[in-house]
């Protein structure tokens, strides 16, 4: 068993027999019925990306390629327009989220990180000075919600930290997610792999290699109609093999100039056939 798909089975676990109701929640389904959910409070779980151990479970398939593409449609070109999304990289389902037949999310996400040159001062912060402990992308900010409706972000906070190994001298990137909310079954390996894309990028940037990946999820919820699949997932045989994400450019390549297709996901045979999930809006 790998080490997401222990700390996936015990997350499943821990909610299912420790969890309670969500009481007047926001989320609903397509029907219009509340999507309520069962949730635990305060999950952590750390991996280390340099000795092979990475945030997806073989227990489904994950959508990983689809998810990044969503990643750099965030941070690269930082917009919150749906066309970019669909059109440049055929990913659909964020047009639920769309805002009064607006054509985007609103001033949420990509147009956050462009308004406030989040990307470009992370950048600038590591270059002038690695060591430093200043760091951080918080899409948290409350006037951007005031000027418009929207999604506010659920993945909304990481934070970065370069440490050199004194065995070898190598130098090390590390990162933190922080999430305020999380759907277990259907995106939690989704918004954990995104984050370690993000993680190789900088690296790459810098020429660092990657180091360790915290992930800490403040709400982590299963919603009362994927019982059955959490139950049916708890069952499954994990694949033998350990999924590692690389990023296939030199180093020092260029933030910007990283593509979707350059991430490869190596060894991975997820346990088929996929489950459906009806997604909470």
């Amino acid at each position: 068993m790998t080490y997401a798909d222990s700390v996936f089975k015990d997350n499943i676990k821990k909610i299912m027999s420790e969890g309670v109701m969500s009481e007047n929640s926001r989320p609903h389904y397509k029907d219009g019925k509340q999507a309520n959910s069962k949730y635990i409070t305060g999950s952590f779980a750390e991996y280390d990306l340099s000795n092979g151990e990475f945030p997806i479970t073989t227990l489904r398939p994950i959508p990983i390629k689809s998810a990044i593409k969503e990643l750099l449609w965030i941070y690269q070109d930082q917009t919150s327009d749906l066309s970019v999304l669909r059109e440049k990289y055929g990913v659909k389902y964020w047009d639920e989220w769309e805002v009064d037949g607006s054509g985007s999310i609103g001033q949420r996400y990509g147009a956050t990180v462009k308004k406030h040159q989040i990307i470009n001062r992370l950048l600038d912060g590591l270059d002038k000075n690695p060591w430093n402990r200043r760091n951080i992308i918080n899409l948290w900010q409350y006037e951007d919600f005031d000027e418009t409706s929207g999604l506010l972000p659920c993945a909304f906070q990481s934070m970065f930290d370069v440490r050199r190994d004194p065995s070898d001298g190598l130098i090390f990137l590390d990162a933190t997610l922080t999430q305020r909310s999380n759907d277990m079954l259907v995106a939690h390996h989704i918004n954990a792999m995104q984050y370690v894309a993000l993680q190789l990028m900088i690296a790459k940037h810098f020429g660092w290699k990657v180091g360790k990946f915290f992930y800490f999820i403040n709400n982590l919820h299963i919603y009362d109609n994927q019982f059955e699949q959490a139950n049916e997932l708890l069952k499954r045989t994990e694949s033998k093999k350990n999924p590692k994400l690389i990023l296939n450019v030199p180093d020092r390549t260029n933030f910007f100039d990283v593509k979707a297709e350059d991430f490869q996901l190596l060894d991975y045979e997820p346990v088929k056939p996929q489950l459906k999930f009806d997604l909470a809006i």
